[in-house]
């Protein structure tokens, strides 16, 4: 009989008495209202003037880490956050439901929001009828305190600093960015390209890489120049037999993706073994880089210029300057006047990226400015300004300044013995025979005080000229190549960087087209658009010189 109820989809209906309720304790129901019910507002919710009209006078539940606790003779008072704003959202409570509540405590609070108060900085607070504590913190141990703390110790606790306001205001910019950008890229035709973060090249050519090991049988050497120091380790010993790396660039296989994709970009993170410990530097930081199907250089900057203005105006549609305006920072002046300036500043920042034309310096203009600086004591430099010495961050800022006068600057057309080896020269002659006064087709983009944060140029598309590079290469008679070894202007071979880029010249062997692209340091752009200093204060989980916590 019940084969042919199911056959004909009847419904087996159980009477009433039969039924059994589904039973749950009362710590499990708990749990399962906490974190399944979808309907629970945010604090930014709650307090954004579009919304607050919904939940006046109305009973609500909310969510979020205890961030002060203050206790009086008739009330109690909790500040609490959950990273959808900067704000906290006030809590008036009764004294006697203090029991359990300390600062980093998790709660859930329900009550009925209420006018605050006449002359009170909060609009709005909430009057608790019920406080449960979901996950209790020491008070005793419990790093995070409301009293000043140095970046220097917060960075030692990177897991509980993502808790601060500005952590969270950082978080939900980092994510937004990622969003545009990629909305950007998408509207433009680009496609999306996963490229590896182990590689056997050294795309930048500079050494400074990490090399990459598995325990006993192939142990990492470290930082500093890791080709060399992998060659000590027996090849049997090798995980992948040959010495191999993290990666500097996506670059090199970004422009594999191009051969049949005429643009193309990547988000990932990036690898530099170097040994500094300067407010710009950092081990482990996330690049974007894009390459593209172009004769010009100019298509690039257009790009890179397009792509930071769309990026600004995203952001500031969704008010993330209005909130680095009043967040907090650790170690921020309270001089009213100087904190006034700081925030005009950081306001003119935001204008200059969005709107107006961005000045454009040839490097010889840049150097000849930098000279003739110097020649009418007007500046002084560490670093005297030569052709052949690239530019330091001191004559960067120069730069910026006085060419920008607070807008970024592109600086074009450096010497193509200082670059790398794949830009291609700037003029038909430079093409043909090199020569210490030959350009690379290559920018640098400068931003004010920050200086560096992005690089471009024209990819050197011909199989003859990659050719000829190798050749002089065991000679070092050829612009990048100094003792027959590579520098940064040269094209490494197996016997050098551990492994071969004849993979690399296949794509000029096999179809190559004219082509460029650029890298964007994200993080560096973060601290310039924040008006945070130091870059290790803007990542989660900053890596760098002797750090790497968590």
């Amino acid at each position: 009989m019940l084969w042919r109820l199911l056959r004909h989809h009847r419904t087996l209906q159980l009477p009433l008495s039969c039924r059994r309720p589904l039973q749950r304790s009362n710590r499990s129901r708990q749990r399962y209202l906490f974190f399944s019910t979808k309907s629970l507002p945010t604090i930014e919710s709650v307090l954004a003037s579009r919304t607050i009209h919904e939940y006046i006078d109305t009973p609500i539940q909310v969510s979020g880490s205890v961030r002060t606790i203050r206790k009086q003779k008739r009330h109690a008072f909790l500040e609490i956050g959950d990273g959808s704003t900067i704000h906290s959202l006030q809590v008036v409570f009764s004294p006697d439901q203090v029991q359990g509540l300390s600062t980093g405590a998790f709660v859930t609070v329900q009550g009925v929001l209420r006018p605050s108060p006449p002359g009170k900085e909060q609009s709005h607070e909430l009057h608790a009828e019920k406080v449960d504590v979901i996950g209790a913190a020491d008070p005793e141990t419990y790093p995070i305190q409301k009293k000043f703390q140095t970046p220097e110790f917060l960075r030692t606790i990177p897991h509980l600093r993502l808790r601060l306001p500005l952590q969270t205001l950082l978080a939900r910019m980092r994510s937004e960015a990622d969003f545009l950008l990629a909305q950007f890229f998408r509207d433009h035709g680009f496609l999306r390209a996963q490229t590896p973060i182990m590689t056997s090249s050294d795309c930048e050519g500079a050494g400074e890489v990490f090399s990459i090991g598995a325990g006993a049988s192939g142990p990492a050497p470290g930082s500093g120049r890791a080709a060399n120091d992998a060659r000590l380790v027996p090849e049997k010993d090798m995980f992948f037999r040959k010495p191999k790396f993290l990666t500097v660039s996506a670059q090199l296989h970004l422009e594999a993706y191009m051969q049949e994709h005429p643009k193309v970009w990547t988000f990932a993170p990036t690898f530099r073994a170097e040994r500094s410990d300067t407010p710009r530097h950092v081990s482990e930081f996330w690049m974007l880089e894009a390459e593209l199907r172009t004769h010009t250089l100019q298509d690039i900057i257009d790009l890179v210029q397009d792509m930071v203005r769309a990026l600004v105006r995203g952001l500031d549609k969704s008010s993330f300057m209005e909130e680095l305006m009043v967040v907090r920072r650790s170690g921020e002046t309270t001089n009213k006047s100087e904190l006034a300036a700081e925030r005009e500043l950081l306001k003119s920042r935001w204008e200059n990226l969005m709107e107006g034309s961005w000045p454009k310096i040839t490097y010889a203009h840049a150097v000849e400015l930098l000279q003739d600086s110097v020649r009418c004591g007007t500046s002084e430099f560490l670093y005297k300004p030569e052709w052949e010495a690239g530019l330091q961050l001191e004559h960067e800022r120069f730069i910026a300044a006085t060419v920008g006068g607070g807008k970024p600057v592109f600086v074009t057309d450096y010497p193509q013995a200082i670059k790398p080896f794949y830009m291609l020269p700037s003029s038909a002659t430079a093409r043909q025979e090199a020569t210490t006064s030959a350009t690379a087709a290559c920018f640098d983009l400068l931003l004010p005080e920050m200086c560096e944060v992005a690089g471009g140029s024209l990819r050197e598309h011909r199989l003859q000229h990659l050719t000829a590079l190798k050749q002089h290469h065991s000679s070092g008679d050829a612009p990048g190549v100094q003792g027959g070894k590579l520098n940064a202007g040269g094209l490494a071979r197996s016997s050098e960087a551990g492994d071969s880029l004849d993979w690399y010249v296949d794509l000029r062997r096999y179809g190559s087209v004219p082509h460029g692209g650029f890298g964007f340091g994200f993080d560096r752009f973060l601290c310039y658009l924040s008006g945070i200093s130091n870059i290790k204060d803007v990542m989660p989980w900053p890596r760098y010189y002797g750090r790497c916590d968590s």
